[in-house]
């Protein structure tokens, strides 16, 4: 299927608008933790992506079905209107600053992105595929590094309004964005078949390949360690390093700029390096930079450290999906679904448990920073056997 300028260009908008919704809460850390604000603590915060995680699991899982019933367009517009009904709460929560609602109502707001991400993020990057089939890594990892140029303006964005007083700014223009991009999507046709994939669930669960729960167990390490990296950094810097607010929103500003700009040059370099040598090489980068990132203790060292965490991070996710639809043609939706819910299983470990290590274990920031080494490497192995199969291996 050929698609349109018009309709590339509106995925193209959706990915930005995603990453900006996405990075919204985490980037206001310092806001749901000042006791002048939401004044939640560290518990609370970490508990307030639960919902996130549980409901982007549940919309991965259900998006092949959706997908096969009704197509991949009317995922990705689930998934949009979820994302505005977050951001649109989420606006609506500066009204309720110190108030005993407060809570519940910002974890409504999570709740709804993570339906939103789930099903939005699975539509994007199988349309994305479907259009272009020729290059499917290349296409999977510009719209990732689309979602990357939104994660990073959001904490940019939060840095600039936070100190006006009008954090709450970014989150209505994310609702008058986003009704845009829909009122605009729904005139498209957005034709994608989803092959292979019309038998029922049950059926394709059945027929998953073993190799699968490799690029499972993949995800699923990349997904924590990508969270405590973008959920948990600013804090670490402010609290425990301390690291001036505004300087440690920089630092998570330049983990997503380079997460956004690694996955731009990993696509630029697909036609000269095999991906699969990059894709080995960036959990060994990993582990260096959560070294680096355990031993600072400044402003700069912190912007440097989360700046190469976020280059190591960059096209471990996309990869990991585009290899895998690659080795399962058959199940493109199913393989991206099922990868994207385990990736919010290591997410909701991470954005949820590092808060109660924190304050009922007396388990600091810096040594879940340590921790990462550790995953990082389990995860080079992962890589190492993923990027090993043999190349006419096929679902």
């Amino acid at each position: 299927m050929v698609a349109s300028g018009r309709e590339i260009g509106l995925l193209y908008a959706a990915a930005v608008a995603q990453g900006l919704a996405l990075v919204t809460f985490p980037a206001a850390s310092a806001v749901f933790t000042d006791p002048n604000g939401f004044a939640f603590s560290s518990t609370q915060y970490g508990t307030m992506f639960l919902p996130q995680f549980v409901m982007a699991i549940l919309a991965s899982s259900l998006a092949p079905k959706l997908a096969a019933r009704r197509g991949l367009k009317a995922v990705l517009l689930v998934g949009l209107v979820a994302d505005l009904a977050s951001m649109a709460v989420l606006a609506a929560s500066a009204l309720m600053t110190g108030t005993a609602i407060a809570f519940p109502i910002i974890c409504l707001a999570t709740a709804a992105l993570g339906f939103g991400f789930g099903a939005t993020v699975t539509a994007l990057n199988s349309l994305s595929e479907a259009f272009f089939p020729e290059r499917p890594d290349r296409a999977v990892l510009t719209v990732n590094a689309l979602l990357g140029v939104g994660t990073a303006l959001a904490p940019l964005f939060v840095a600039v309004l936070s100190g006006l007083g009008l954090w709450w700014a970014l989150p209505v223009l994310m609702v008058l964005c986003l009704g845009l991009i829909l009122v605009l999507l729904v005139r498209q046709p957005l034709q994608a078949g989803v092959p292979g994939e019309t038998r029922s669930t049950s059926q394709t669960k059945e027929h998953l390949p073993g190799r699968f729960w490799l690029y499972g167990g993949a995800v699923l390490l990349y997904g924590i360690l990508e969270t405590i990296s973008g959920n948990w950094g600013t804090l670490y810097l402010s609290q425990e390093r301390g690291v001036p607010v505004h300087e440690a929103s920089y630092a998570l500003t330049a983990f997503w700029v380079a997460v956004t700009l690694g996955r731009v040059i990993v696509a630029g370099l697909a036609s000269h390096v095999s991906p699969r040598v990059i894709y080995q090489a960036l959990p060994v980068l990993l582990a260096l930079a959560f070294g680096a990132a355990a031993s600072a203790h400044s402003g700069w060292s912190g912007i440097l450290a989360f700046g190469l965490l976020g280059l190591a991070c960059s096209a471990l996710l996309p990869l990991s999906l585009s290899f895998a639809g690659s080795e399962f043609p058959r199940l493109t939706a199913t393989t991206a679904g099922g990868l994207l819910a385990l990736y919010q299983i290591g997410y909701g470990i991470a954005a949820f448990g590092v808060g109660p290590l924190q304050e009922m274990a007396g388990v600091s920031l810096g040594r879940i920073f340590q921790a990462g080494i550790v995953i990082a490497i389990a995860l080079t192995v992962a890589a190492f056997l993923i990027a090993r199969r043999n190349s006419s291996a096929r679902a």
